[in-house]
């Protein structure tokens, strides 16, 4: 099978998953079957395309001409294909974890919740893949559209308002600023192709750079900068798996992705660099990871402060990026890899917790890790990992981020990811700490003494997490062969 073949496979596979899913909707066994084979064929076409990005190749296809210059059209580069690479990995595990949680939790629409994360992968894919900005854009949008049924999946007043807040800000940036910039783009460059050190040097300067740039980033939503972060936050009230996909396989991921694109192969670093613009963008970027962190300390519900955290480590990546050297950016792709693993274990584990013993708050954990220890302990992995400590994935990415920040001489920012660190500490260590040196309450909220008796949440939950938890550690081990796989976007 050629690569062109292989890349268009990719988009097809899970929008025909998508179709059998709703096909088999009234036999539920047949319907998740489907979505387990959809997505480990997505994952072995993803992998197969690995090898050629590795030694070098970029293979191509264009799906159609629009006007001469322009097109819809999918290339595989080492950034995209890392990023198609782990959500097409995670929707399995996402997949096996949907299967208990949505059971466990007696979820409706059953259905329908499967097929839009069908359909959401495929536009992930799209995003993974795109040769252009154009290209880029549609599938962002499409991403948008698939996973609003998901953010309103329970249909209370509660959902339909976290839904409109999503469609609102998420349409509305994409539109007004990124719309704007991808025109001005086609305008001043002559084509809108991800080009290796960018297409708009020498032919915008002075101030244009920096209003395109902040239009670029502003109108990329999905990074959840301050002040367009409240969707985000507002998009918990979905199923936990749908949290899984916002934060960790899909959609925020799309969004520092796209901005890492828009940095390495429409500006440049060379355009970037030394531009006094992106200094003052990566001072949003930096107050967002440190207000944000203090935010989820604040809150008691666990998904909302895991939901806070990411807004944070989102700004990690887009600090990364407008700090704009080799290895600020290089750490910014890295930690789309190690910030997925371990923030999916988190919600995982969060959502396991309600499902066992319908509890959604930090202050209720108490003695969680004597009645859940694996859950628990899985918990600790992913919380380590987001701290930065070894042996976490997590921190060979945060290194590098570090170490770009203080290559730039600008001890502020090194400062930033220390102080971040120690938040992420102060918010996510709770919970272990309740739950393994605390005695459990009982039901009527007294503390009880002994023992309490181990229930875990269903076997897909326990196992998905744990998988999730172990790729925390491996990714430790692995974190050189990613950053030579990435090395080669910066045309170097």
């Amino acid at each position: 099978m050629s690569a062109e073949t292989t890349i268009l496979l990719s988009m097809a596979v899970p929008l025909g998953g998508a179709g059998l899913i709703a096909v088999c909707g009234s036999r539920p066994n047949l319907r998740e079957t489907v979505t387990l084979v959809s997505a480990a064929t997505l994952f072995a076409l993803v992998a197969s395309l690995l090898p050629e990005v590795a030694a070098g190749g970029r293979p191509a296809v264009t799906v159609v001409e629009m006007m001469p210059g322009l097109a819809i059209a999918l290339e595989v580069e080492p950034l995209g294909a890392l990023f198609a690479a782990v959500a097409s990995f995670l929707w399995i595990v996402t997949s096996v974890y949907s299967i208990g949680y949505m059971r466990g939790h007696g979820e409706h629409n059953q259905t329908r919740f499967y097929v839009c994360f069908a359909v959401a992968l495929a536009s992930t894919m799209g995003i993974a893949f795109s040769a252009n900005m154009l290209t880029l854009f549609i599938f962002y949008e499409s991403l948008t559209l698939s996973t609003y049924p998901l953010v309103t999946h329970a249909g209370t007043p509660e959902a339909m308002r976290a839904g409109r807040v999503y469609l609102g800000l998420l349409l509305g940036t994409s539109i007004a600023f990124q719309l704007l910039a991808i025109l001005w783009t086609w305008n001043a460059a002559g084509t809108l192709d991800f080009t290796p050190g960018g297409i708009l040097a020498g032919r915008v300067e002075g101030p244009v750079v920096g209003i395109l740039l902040f239009l670029y980033v502003f109108g990329i939503g999905k990074v959840a900068l301050m002040p367009f972060h409240r969707w985000l936050p507002a998009a918990m009230v979905a199923p936990t798996p749908v949290s899984a996909l916002l934060h960790a396989v899909a959609v925020v991921k799309a969004g520092v992705f796209t901005v890492l694109k828009v940095t390495i192969y429409i500006f440049g670093l060379d355009l970037l660099d030394g531009l006094d613009f992106n200094q003052w963008l990566a001072y949003v970027a930096a107050t967002t990871v440190i207000i944000a962190s203090l935010v989820a300390l604040r809150m008691d519900n666990l998904k909302l402060r895991l939901a806070y955290s990411t807004v944070s480590q989102l700004s990690y990546i887009v600090l990364g990026a407008m700090l704009a050297n080799s290895w600020s950016v290089l750490g910014g792709g890295m930690h789309i890899a190690m910030h997925a693993f371990g923030k999916i274990t988190l919600f995982f584990c969060a959502g396991a917790i309600m499902v066992a013993t319908h509890k959604t708050e930090v202050s209720q954990m108490r003695g969680i890790g004597r009645t859940m220890p694996v859950t628990t302990f899985a918990f600790f992995i992913g919380s380590l990992s987001l701290i930065g400590l070894p042996p976490m994935g997590g921190m060979w990415s945060k290194w590098y981020l570090a170490l770009g920040a203080a290559s730039t001489e600008q001890v502020v920012f090194v400062a930033v990811f220390m102080i971040s660190s120690l938040l992420n500490i102060a918010y996510l260590m709770p919970v272990v700490v309740r739950g393994f040196f605390f005695a459990p309450e009982s039901t009527d909220g007294s503390v009880t003494g002994g023992d309490a008796p181990i229930r875990e949440a269903p076997l897909p939950c326990v196992g998905a997490l744990s998988l999730t938890a172990l790729g925390c550690v491996v990714l430790f081990f692995y974190a050189d062969r990613i950053l030579a796989f990435l090395q080669p976007m910066l045309g170097k």
